[in-house]
């Protein structure tokens, strides 16, 4: 009987799926494990390849199926699907991500620390307070407009609604003013909660001289450089900036045939919190320099003035993501172009 050469683990919360392949690609083995039976039974396998999908926990398997001799390969999801035959269940899950892993080109994702994740979770932790808030404004928002309060855009213009339902003497039902008071106190602890986990980052980020060297890039503040440092692979990951920026979503679409170049919006098919911030970061850039009317860019000021402003900002995101790659690959810090003329 041949020996396994490639297993490919469905991850699951309980009932994991095994599909043990020889080199051949013959099929060895299905089993289905408990999740206490999955460590016990690798241990007892010959060294093979250890392949899973980047799911939640994968990375937590991934590490512990290493310790014991095994080379773990974690594949995108987006790359395992095609090989999905017909109905898709957990056998035919695990059998794809054997299949998926023994193609040549694959392409795999790093295996993070425990480290590097204890590192994002400030960051998955304030986007879920941040969101929470949002909502939380928008109901203050929704409810208020019932009886003719509206605000302008933005949470700063929110402050003339809280007033209003706090206010005895305002026009608002007292039966929906208590209620009402429940957000206030649930937007105001958020709101705290937020500024704690910014302290927190603003300190990680004085301590780190990684990300220091990242907030020399200009529309990169302690926020997105700690983030940069957190969540994204070693610069070794890529072979270029553009590679980097892709990972990111930060590059257009391709729906090329034919020998022409058809390139549509960008991907978004990436890191997501990185590729906000960093856009946040070149929106920042994109209204001082529009503001001001005037910026010590040449590049951003020739698209400012051939292009429009949204598209200058995606732009410009992507332009910042190859400088952030060259200073994680390269280390130094960001130099701004000579202005010319």
């Amino acid at each position: 009987m041949s020996e396994v050469s490639t297993i490919g683990l469905d991850l699951a919360k309980n009932v994991f799926q095994m599909h043990g392949a020889a080199a051949s690609g013959a099929v060895i083995f299905r089993k289905k494990l408990r999740r206490d039976q999955v460590l016990k039974f690798l241990a007892a396998q010959p060294a093979c390849t250890v392949a899973m999908e980047a799911c939640a926990s994968s990375h937590y398997w991934a590490r512990e199926t290493a310790k014991l001799g095994h080379e773990v390969r974690l594949i995108a999801p987006d790359y395992v699907k095609p090989f999905v035959k017909r109905q898709k269940n957990d056998a035919a899950d695990a059998e794809a991500i054997c299949e998926a892993a023994q193609r040549p080109t694959m392409r795999f994702v790093a295996v993070k620390s425990e480290e590097q994740q204890a590192a994002a979770v400030v960051f998955r932790a304030r986007d879920l307070l941040v969101r929470q808030r949002t909502q939380t404004i928008n109901a203050i928002r929704g409810h208020l407009a019932e009886f003719g309060m509206v605000a302008a855009k933005g949470p700063f213009h929110i402050a003339k609604l809280l007033a209003a339902i706090e206010d005895d003497r305002s026009s608002i039902p007292e039966t929906a003013r208590s209620i009402l008071h429940l957000l206030v106190e649930q937007l105001r602890l958020l709101d705290d909660r937020v500024a704690l986990l910014d302290r927190e980052i603003a300190r990680r980020a004085k301590e780190d001289s990684e990300a220091k060297r990242l907030m020399t890039i200009p529309g990169i503040g302690p926020i997105t450089a700690t983030a940069l440092v957190a969540l994204a692979p070693a610069a070794q990951t890529f072979k270029r900036g553009r590679d980097f920026a892709a990972w990111l979503g930060l590059t257009p679409l391709q729906r090329s045939t034919g020998g022409k170049q058809k390139l549509g919006e960008t991907s978004r098919m990436g890191e997501r919190t990185l590729r906000r911030l960093l856009i946040i970061g070149a929106s920042a850039a994109v209204r001082w320099a529009m503001r001001k009317g005037a910026t010590t860019n040449p590049w951003l000021a020739r698209m400012l003035h051939r292009k429009p402003p949204m598209l200058v900002i995606v732009a410009l995101a992507n332009k910042m993501a190859r400088i952030v790659w060259a200073l994680m690959a390269s280390g130094g810090t960001y130099r701004a172009p000579a202005v010319t003329g």
